[in-house]
């Protein structure tokens, strides 16, 4: 089924035989999600889309947003729209916003959760590797909020509006052979911060949730081998947490009341202490 393109949550939620969760503040929503064919991304598709929200999915594997997708119809889900894009490419992230528009209406909700994490000693890293989360943690991120700016402003004058960026305590805390990562996340978080302060007068909420150690498949892309068994190593000493935590939390924090925002949101396991 093709979604109707309107921009009224009302419409969406009535236009086809899915349910509407009238009772849930998600109900009607209309978001975007980066990063979607696996972990966090995937986990948080679900959980919006459990609560009656319609989604974009964007990411690089198509095969996996068509698996995904057919699952959330197939649950009796709300409009689904799975895109395969390289969010690293501007040009190609501005079709995918307007295939979106075209397909679900304007956005309220972006989650830009698209990440790499990728360690190494400083001195022997893969340098290669640090342009690879600088462009995905942070140019991208930049570029996923730009491109949804406007419609978050116009969405504001109706109702919540929720720009969201899956940071990680990292970008606060020392963790040895991190160092790059660590960077762009708190590059993530100062400009979470920033555009509170820019965006907040007009009624736009912006958040920083920060998981700590999560079993998902980041970091299993790494070339080096000793921080590929550490990273292993410490997700088995510390019970991590699992993507749908992470989810519920994201779920938590756009459903507040349109005037409160969880502005700041570490999210860790019992064990990290």
């Amino acid at each position: 089924m093709t979604p109707p393109a309107t921009n009224s949550a009302a419409a969406l939620s009535t236009s086809s035989g899915s349910a509407s969760w009238p009772g849930d503040p998600l109900a009607g929503r209309v978001a975007v999600i980066t990063g979607a064919t696996s972990g966090i991304g995937a986990a948080t598709a679900r959980r919006l889309a459990l609560g009656g929200a319609h989604v974009a999915l964007l990411g690089r594997r198509e095969d996996r947003l068509k698996s995904l997708a057919d699952e959330l119809r197939s649950a009796g889900h709300g409009h689904v729209l799975p895109i395969a894009v390289d969010i690293t490419d501007a040009e190609a992230l501005d079709h995918a916003a307007a295939s979106v528009r075209t397909g679900l209406g304007r956005v309220d909700l972006v989650v830009a959760n698209a990440g790499a994490m990728l360690g190494a000693p400083f001195e022997t890293a893969d340098t290669t590797e640090w342009d690879r989360m600088l462009d995905v943690n942070v140019r991208a991120l930049i570029h996923t909020g730009r491109v949804f700016a406007d419609d978050l402003i116009g969405a504001a004058q109706n109702g919540p509006a929720d720009l969201v960026h899956i940071g990680s305590v990292a970008g606060h805390m020392l963790f040895p052979n991190w160092s790059v990562y660590s960077a762009t996340k708190a590059a993530v978080a100062h400009l979470t911060r920033n555009l509170r302060a820019e965006l907040g007068p007009r009624d736009v909420r912006v958040h920083n949730i920060e998981p700590g150690v999560t079993a998902t498949e980041l970091g299993n892309d790494m070339t080096n081998e000793d921080m590929r068994s550490a990273l292993t190593q410490m997700r088995d000493n510390l019970r991590p947490l699992s993507a749908e935590d992470i989810a519920e939390a994201v779920a938590f924090t756009v459903s507040a009341p349109a005037n409160v925002n969880i502005a700041d949101m570490a999210v860790v396991s019992v064990r990290f202490g």
